[in-house]
């Protein structure tokens, strides 16, 4: 491997660490740069192919749950159970003060919100995934900008140089012409 592509002197070049010293996702960063492979993936595939079957229902369950659709049924729900026990009076199955209702409505909120709240911790489990894989694309973009900004440098520094050693020797050419034309004047 070429010394420019050595990991640990990319680290010591970009980083001013050993690799040794590097956080894990810095250490990866550099070992896929001087392997000139990308550091990009896409991290919920990951996550999709390996959720269970509970994971995924929690999920569907929160997705519901939040949707105006949700909202739409329940509200129907509230006003058809509602409206059929104040019509029946007398023989309604759950009279007002619709105490059945209230156990239902209880029952659904215990067992609805530890499932939203498990979508929740795998979403946030999503977002640290996305979060670092955000940091890890970030600071390869920024390790090759500071390389093109080196190879800038050096390019332009030859050119310096290369139009130094021109002018020296058009100053040389320019010397020996106007030696040349005194040493052919008449004295």
């Amino acid at each position: 491997m070429s010394h420019a592509h050595d990991p640990e002197h990319l680290s010591r070049r970009w980083f001013g660490k050993s690799s040794r010293e590097l956080a894990e996702a810095e250490r990866r960063v550099i070992e896929r740069a001087s392997a000139r492979q990308p550091v990009s993936r896409d991290v919920n595939a990951g996550i999709s192919t390996a959720s269970t079957f509970g994971e995924r229902l929690a999920d569907r369950v929160a997705s519901f749950g939040g949707s105006w659709a949700f909202i739409s049924l329940f509200a129907l729900s509230l006003l058809a159970w509602t409206g059929l026990n104040l019509a029946l009076r007398k023989g309604a199955f759950d009279p007002y003060p619709f105490i059945f209702l209230n156990l239902v409505l209880s029952m659904l909120a215990a067992v609805q919100a530890p499932i939203i709240m498990m979508s929740q911790n795998r979403q946030a489990a999503r977002d640290r995934l996305d979060a670092a894989n955000d940091y890890e694309v970030n600071l390869k973009a920024e390790i090759e900008i500071m390389a093109l900004h080196e190879k800038l440098d050096e390019l332009r520094d030859r050119q310096m140089q290369d139009l130094i050693l021109r002018q020296q020797e058009q100053i040389e050419i320019l010397t020996q012409l106007v030696k040349r034309q005194a040493d052919e004047r008449p004295a």
